[in-house]
């Protein structure tokens, strides 16, 4: 299984969220699966399920922006890995909670490859720093990676997103996926030190791995 893969740098989130959504609505059987990876600027983005209310501190410099995504509210900036899969499910032969899984598992995977051991917390989509980890005690349960799923016609669009060097202060005005007080915390924090490109093509090789298999 082949897929287009294109770096996007650092892309408006307004614009992407169009071309993601325009994408999706004129393929047919034969589109190539695209996986876009790209930075935003600051820029906060309520699912569908989502309360406006979540965004207890907002900022005059960071708009909040409705979308068709699944999930809550989040934050999206500068050093943080988005990676948006533009992939047709009936093709691939997963579902949903089959694509989440493997998008889990990709992200576990890439974290244990810097040395964090990673995890799922049920009933609470992402990936979170394993509680029976090494790292300090304050950042074991902390989320470190958010998933934010759109299917139309057997189609996903919007992914994940995975923090490496990230602005966490802008985590502390919104409950991040509408949980009040979740800790947030990034690879850099933790002690990783990698450039984002090479964190980047690491969660590819990981995202690929994942989709391809059987």
């Amino acid at each position: 299984m082949s897929f287009l893969v294109k770096h996007l740098g650092v892309a408006d989130y307004e614009s992407t969220y169009q071309a993601m959504r325009e994408f999706t609505q004129q393929r047919d059987s034969d589109t190539p699966d695209e996986i876009w990876i790209l930075e935003h600027p600051p820029v906060f983005t309520l699912g569908l399920a989502g309360d406006a209310s979540n965004l207890h501190s907002p900022s005059d410099e960071i708009p909040l922006v409705q979308v068709d995504r699944g999930g809550e509210i989040t934050y999206h900036g500068p050093g943080q890995i988005v990676v948006y899969l533009l992939l047709d499910l009936r093709r691939l032969g997963i579902f949903v909670k089959e694509l989440v899984s493997r998008i889990e598992q990709a992200l576990i995977n890439t974290l244990g490859d810097f040395g964090i051991q990673a995890e799922r917390h049920a009933g609470a989509p992402g990936i979170y720093v394993a509680r029976e980890s090494a790292m300090p005690l304050e950042y074991r349960g902390a989320k470190i990676a958010a998933l934010g799923l759109k299917v139309s016609k057997g189609c996903s669009y919007h992914g994940l997103a995975l923090n490496v060097s990230t602005d966490l202060a802008a985590f502390a005005r919104i409950h991040p996926c509408g949980y009040e007080g979740l800790r947030t915390v990034d690879m850099q924090t933790l002690g990783i030190k990698d450039n984002i490109d090479i964190i980047s093509q690491t969660l590819l090789g990981h995202l690929q791995k994942q989709l391809s298999s059987s």
